[in-house]
C-alpha cells in the first residue's frame, strides 16, 4: 500500500464554522488508517466524502479537476474551497511515487480537453476522449491510465458509466490489484456494483463519523436490495408518502 495514514491537523484549523470544516464527518476527523489497497468512501451527499477525497488529491498533487501531476487547468490555479483541508492533512504514505491519476466524473470534460489540447491522444487509447460517449471515454482513460504504479482516485465513477461498464470497471481494478505493482485505488461512490469488489475497505462518512463498515451495511447495498426485491410496494409506499422503510 501507498497511503497507509490520513491525519487531521486539528492545530491548523483556523474556523471550525467554514466550509469544509463545518461537515460533520470532516469536524470530527483525527485519523484514519488505510488497511487494503482498494478503498471505499461511501455517504449520503454533502456527507464529506468526495470533499476528503478531492483534498487527498490536490495533496498528493494531482490537478483539481482530475488527471495526473502534470495537470493545471484554471481550477487548480485559483482559489478552492477544499485548499483550507488539503493545508490541515498530514498524509502518511510507505513510499509516495507522484505517479497515478485522479479521475473526476463531474469535471471529465475538462481533463478530456485538457489531453486534447497537451495532444496526447495516444496515450489514452488514441482516440480524442470527446469523440466518444462520455462512459466509452471514461472507460478509456480508466484502461488506458490505470495499469502502472501509483495512487488512483476516483470520484463517483458511476456517474459516466452504464451498469455494464462499471462491471468493466471492476476487471480494470482487477487486473491492476492482482499484478505485483505497487498501487493503490480510492474510490467515492454510491455504486453497489463496485462496492461489491472482493475484501476491498469500506469507509463510510454518514451519522457524523468516518467509520469501517461491511458491505452488507451501506447505503447502496441495503437500498436497492429492498427496492429490488419489491419495487411496486416501495412505489406505492413513496407515491403515498407513506414511511418506506417501517420495518415490515
Amino acid at each position: 500500500m501507498l497511503l497507509k495514514r490520513i491525519t487531521l491537523l486539528r492545530e491548523r484549523v483556523s474556523d471550525w464554522s467554514k466550509y469544509p470544516f463545518r461537515v460533520p464527518a470532516i469536524a470530527s476527523l483525527e485519523e484514519i488508517t488505510i488497511r487494503k489497497s482498494l478503498v471505499f468512501f461511501v455517504g449520503e451527499n454533502g456527507s464529506g466524502k468526495s470533499t476528503l477525497l478531492e483534498a487527498i488529491a490536490i495533496h498528493y498533487g494531482f490537478g483539481a479537476e482530475g488527471g495526473n501531476r502534470n495537470f493545471r487547468n484554471q481550477s487548480t490555479e485559483s482559489v478552492r474551497s477544499v485548499d483550507p483541508l488539503v493545508n490541515a492533512l498530514r498524509l502518511a504514505f510507505s513510499r509516495r511515487t507522484g505517479r497515478g491519476f485522479f479521475l473526476r466524473a463531474e469535471s471529465f470534460f475538462n481533463t478530456a480537453t485538457v489531453v486534447d489540447d497537451l495532444g496526447v491522444t495516444q496515450a489514452y487509447g488514441g482516440k480524442s476522449l470527446h469523440g466518444q460517449s462520455h462512459g466509452e471515454s471514461f472507460l478509456s482513460l480508466a484502461e488506458n491510465k490505470i495499469n502502472r504504479d501509483g495512487l488512483y482516485i476516483m470520484d463517483e465513477p458511476e456517474a459516466a458509466l452504464s451498469p455494464q461498464r462499471q462491471l468493466s470497471l471492476l476487471v480494470v481494478l482487477h487486473d491492476l490489484l492482482k499484478s505485483k505493482r505497487e498501487v493503490q485505488v480510492i474510490i467515492a461512490t454510491h455504486s453497489p456494483i463496485l462496492l461489491a469488489f472482493p475484501d476491498a475497505q469500506i469507509l463510510s462518512f454518514d451519522d457524523g463519523t468516518v467509520h469501517e463498515i461491511a458491505y452488507e451495511q451501506t447505503p447502496a447495498y441495503q437500498f436497492y436490495n429492498r427496492f429490488l426485491a419489491d419495487p411496486e410496494r416501495y412505489l406505492n409506499q413513496l407515491f403515498n408518502e407513506e414511511p418506506l422503510f417501517d420495518g415490515k
